[in-house]
């Protein structure tokens, strides 16, 4: 059978697993287990270095250099222990990603557009990354600064499982979990491997059935059917394309999580099944639970969230929305897409905040 090739996001990373990444995260994974066993004291120097020569390896020197200047430039920027300095730097080395003049230069560095799109989603997370690092490292204490070093900072942004796609964890997270020191067990790891592989087989098999069966993608990019299509048709249409993205994210998301259990960090839990979901809240907290997290702790919350007047909330909302929408690249269908989600969510908090009523919760 042919497979539907519409779906850009996972032909991409299936097919640069199978080259190399995969490849590369087995490395890890060898490099992670000697080091617990023999060296458990150097263990992220060991992984930041590892880390560092496969973004090399993978994306050369020059693609490493762009990753190691923006690391070092939002470093530089949290000295002054300002957030709104540290917001500014990351945005402005967000919005060099969509510089013409700087994406064309890019370009020229590889062989191939495959190449060049690597460079560029592993630059958007690694963004992520440092803004997360720099946040912290304002708000940190004296007593915690050995642990906001630049070492640390490159510890983390090299970290390699989650490196090209993903998923997201924080640096207050991240730093406590690798410092950690627990008992060593090769048995337990390796049990917690085999059930993991077998479960990520299962999901890319039910990907894989969903890619050459369904034509789901195919059929969004074709407007004819979708006129001749009824409205049931086109409801089962939009719940399968979900499901898709739901399984896709098990695997592309379960990879990475199965490789940080067995570095002994607890990993942020993998999507919830969209078939669950029956609230705009609830997909947001629980589909990309490291992007949440993210979200909350860096823009809701300082920008007043749930705790401060409804303008606030409206206001800090919003913001967190806009900022997802360019993060995820500022194309006008990405605005509306942050739109409506944004509204989705604050019709429901209303709509609570109604029901909480006592007099409208007597009438129920």
């Amino acid at each position: 059978l042919s497979q539907d090739p519409m779906d850009f996001e996972w032909s991409y990373w299936i097919e640069w697993g199978r080259e190399r990444i995969l490849w590369l995260l087995a490395g890890h994974l060898l490099v992670s287990q000697v080091s617990r066993l023999l060296v458990e004291k150097y263990k992220p120097w060991c992984l930041m270095i590892y880390g560092m020569a496969a973004c090399w390896l993978l994306l050369g020197i020059k693609g490493f250099a762009v990753i190691l200047l923006h690391a070092t430039i939002s470093f530089a920027v949290a000295q002054f222990q300002l957030s709104l300095l540290t917001w500014l730097c990351s945005l402005i080395l967000l919005s060099t990603l969509r510089i013409p003049a700087v994406e064309e230069a890019k370009r020229k560095w590889y062989d191939t557009e495959n190449e060049y799109y690597l460079l560029l989603f592993t630059v958007s997370v690694r963004c992520l990354f440092c803004t997360s690092f720099s946040l912290e490292y304002c708000w940190q204490g004296p007593a915690q600064k050995s642990f906001h070093s630049f070492l640390w900072m490159l510890a983390y942004v090299f970290y390699y499982p989650m490196f090209h796609n993903g998923p997201l964890m924080n640096f207050d997270e991240f730093s406590k979990q690798m410092r950690r020191k627990e008992a060593f067990s090769l048995k337990t790891n390796l049990s917690i491997l085999i059930v993991g592989l077998i479960r990520i087989f299962f999901w890319w098999c039910l990907a894989e059935l969903m890619i050459h069966l369904m034509y789901i993608h195919a059929l969004y990019s074709s407007g004819q059917p979708l006129e001749a299509a009824s409205y049931w048709a086109l409801g089962g249409l939009a719940l399968a394309q979900v499901l898709f993205f739901y399984v896709k994210y098990l695997v592309l998301y379960g990879v990475p999580a199965l490789l940080l259990q067995m570095d002994g960090l607890k990993p942020p839990a993998l999507p919830c099944c969209v078939s669950l979901m029956h609230s705009f809240t609830k997909m947001w907290r629980t589909f990309d639970v490291g992007l949440h997290r993210f979200l909350v702790r860096y823009i809701y919350v300082p920008m007043g969230g749930s705790q401060s007047s409804l303008l606030g909330m409206l206001f800090s909302t919003a913001l967190t929305f806009a900022f997802v929408s360019y993060w995820h690249g500022g194309q006008s269908y990405l605005w509306y897409w942050g739109a409506l989600n944004w509204l989705g969510v604050i019709v429901e908090s209303g709509v609570k905040r109604i029901l909480s009523i006592s007099l409208i919760q007597d009438l129920i």
